[in-house]
């Protein structure tokens, strides 16, 4: 899977898409520490021991570097940024009876805001799945000879 790149100073607001998920009863929202124990737990559930590893790097630092997308107290979905390493955007997982709705949009969206924020003009979204979501989405590109990139010193899983 390659990395792919994004132009944090073209990027579209956010609000636009959380204020209308806020319609649908979804917040975004960043989390807090005493949200750890309980967002790791489900990162494990509907993502992977890898995907948890990475977030609870995020939980390290100051402000917490994920996003949770929430209905009422229930988490349906999170992204990360500043995990695997600076710069970069992900891991990230929406619950499957939630996808379509534009809550990986927004989550993308808020983190690479954040990322903006700090002062990046440019983000790495680190090994990505559906490349032509992030194309759609942030319009994203492809970085050439990125696959393994980062990762080819991970160890994986046992089996």
């Amino acid at each position: 899977m390659p990395d792919m790149l994004v132009k944090l100073y073209e990027l579209a607001p956010s609000k636009p898409v959380i204020e209308a998920l806020a319609e649908k009863g979804v917040q975004i929202r960043r989390a807090m520490a005493p949200d750890k124990e309980r967002v790791l737990s489900w990162i494990a559930e509907h993502s992977s021991l890898s995907a948890r590893g990475e977030a609870d790097v995020c939980f390290s630092g100051h402000p917490i570097s994920l996003f949770l997308a929430t209905e009422g107290k229930e988490i349906i979905g999170y992204a990360c940024y500043h995990a695997t390493a600076p710069d970069f955007f992900g891991p990230t997982r929406v619950l499957d009876s939630k996808q379509g709705l534009g809550i990986g949009k927004a989550l993308l969206l808020r983190s690479l805001e954040a990322l903006r924020d700090e002062g990046y003009a440019y983000a790495i979204i680190g090994g990505v799945g559906p490349v032509a979501f992030y194309e759609k989405c942030v319009n994203a590109t492809v970085i050439e000879g990125s696959t393994p990139g980062i990762y080819r010193d991970f160890l994986g899983s046992k089996s």
